[in-house]
């Protein structure tokens, strides 16, 4: 098992790619705090998680209030005993152009994706060294590598989630904590139902705006959150004890090119 005997929290654990993590974090040994804003989808995980074997705790909060995120730090450690693994998930998506991108908009994507990863962090890493060290991936995307239009809020966003687990990196590296975080293409989760309904409007089903989506992606679909929570799995074990400072693209090669049938040198 790959994190046998380790404590994990795991925020935005209620659905999609936080939620496949937290299942298989526990799948993988890992006691795990299901955390969400969506209470009621946290303790659901946390019972699947229970109903396999494994072990979890669910806990509502919300990763832009400091108190909140002190106390999943404090609920975890006084449960467990430790904190090993930290997965700063948590986020959330809309699309506009900047123009019509409000102050409140953009203080609330900065708030969930960026400063929620900024106060995980700060106060999960005093927790991890009084076991000697720990484990820190954060979600970041292929749009804090690569800038995508209607985006600019979310891109900010997550282009500060890549530099900011750069950073904390090369400072506790050599306290025995390493960060890292995923960038994930486009996967099947419900930070995406805003542009389905959308499309639905537009008299496309969900099939093929999925479909649409997969083929800029060279491996020819879009991915499943299962597939994103392998990476963050691995990540966070002692299997990738010299891997630190990683913005890893979990994308089917989105963020590596156009593939050839999209490529103006293609056959297509």
């Amino acid at each position: 098992m790959l994190l046998k005997d380790k404590i994990a929290i795991v925020t935005g654990a209620a659905s999609g790619i936080g939620k496949a993590t937290a299942i298989a974090f526990a799948r993988e040994g890992a006691k795990v705090t299901c955390v969400d804003i969506n209470v009621d989808g946290a303790e659901a995980t946390a019972r699947t998680i229970a109903d396999t074997g494994g072990e979890a705790a669910s806990l509502r909060a919300d990763v832009s209030a400091e108190d909140d995120v002190k106390a999943m730090i404090a609920d975890t450690v006084a449960r467990w005993g430790r904190l090993d693994v930290l997965y700063n998930n948590a986020g959330i998506g809309t699309g506009n152009p900047v123009t019509q991108v409000s102050i409140e908009e953009w203080d609330r994507i900065i708030d969930i994706n960026l400063r929620g990863v900024f106060l995980g962090t700060k106060h999960a890493i005093p927790a991890m060294l009084q076991s000697g060290g720990g484990a820190i991936v954060n979600t970041a995307s292929d749009a804090g590598l690569i800038g995508t239009p209607m985006l600019s809020a979310y891109c900010a966003s997550k282009g500060g989630v890549v530099l900011f687990t750069k950073a904390t990196a090369a400072e506790w590296g050599r306290m025995g904590i390493r960060v890292n975080c995923v960038c994930p293409g486009v996967i099947r989760t419900p930070i995406l139902d805003p542009m389905l309904a959308m499309a639905k409007t537009m008299g496309a089903s969900e099939e093929q705006v999925w479909a649409r989506m997969g083929k800029a992606h060279p491996i020819g679909r879009v991915g499943k959150p299962e597939e994103v929570a392998e990476a963050v799995t691995w990540l966070a074990s002692d299997r990738a004890s010299f891997v630190t400072g990683v913005a890893l693209p979990v994308d089917g090669g989105l963020a590596g090119g156009m593939p050839p049938n999209d490529s103006p040198f293609g056959t297509e």
